[in-house]
């Protein structure tokens, strides 16, 4: 596995305009919805996560996302995004990704970026990542945060809290400022198709 960090999306930009297919979970205690559209989202903060089946580092940060949905999904529409590869990785096509919501138990939407628009249009890098929008005055989502979940990786022994990302929710959510001074994450490089690599891919740290 190749150790690559965030690219760090500039603060402030907008939320990409997205449609794509929902494999698990829903906004609602109905059915899931087939597709989700961006423009369907409802008016609060939003949180993208970029992750995926089999990446080892996503495995590791599985039971702090269980409770961050558990802490937060009243007050802030949570969004799984895979944009692996399914050309390379199978394994975190449709199938995949709805088995492993089941065991995590999550019912937040999962949607497959299949053609990895979306995941190029955050400049994503890494899984996980993780990206924190908010309602502007205009009613837009802009970029509030972007980077680690915490300071916790596979064997560093450092704790799994979600201490960056709950800092920032926590201001957000209480309409405080969120401090610029925040930390790429770190993980698997998302699995670009073969020869559709964005400039960003396997440049230097």
């Amino acid at each position: 596995m190749a150790l690559t960090p965030s690219t760090m999306l500039a603060l402030g930009s907008a939320l990409p305009a997205f449609r794509l297919p929902v494999v698990s979970g829903g906004l609602s205690q109905t059915a899931a919805a087939e597709v989700l559209n961006s423009n369907e989202l409802p008016a609060q903060p939003l949180l993208v996560m970029l992750i995926c089946a089999h990446c080892p580092f996503v495995k590791h940060v599985e039971p702090e996302l269980s409770r961050l949905a558990d802490d937060y999904s009243s007050a802030v529409t949570l969004l799984a995004v895979s944009s692996n590869s399914l050309t390379t990785h199978p394994q975190d096509g449709p199938d995949g990704l709805r088995h492993q919501a089941e065991q995590r138990q999550w019912t937040f939407p999962y949607l497959l970026d299949e053609q990895q628009n979306l995941a190029k249009a955050l400049k994503g890098a890494c899984t996980p990542e993780f990206y924190l929008f908010s309602p502007d005055g205009s009613g837009h989502q802009t970029l509030r945060y972007r980077g680690q979940l915490d300071s916790s990786r596979p064997g560093n022994d450092m704790p799994l809290n979600g201490r960056d990302l709950r800092m920032a929710l926590d201001g957000v959510l209480n309409g405080q400022p969120v401090s610029a001074e925040q930390q790429p994450s770190v993980g698997c490089n998302i699995k670009w198709h073969p020869g559709q690599e964005p400039p960003w891919f396997g440049a230097p740290a």
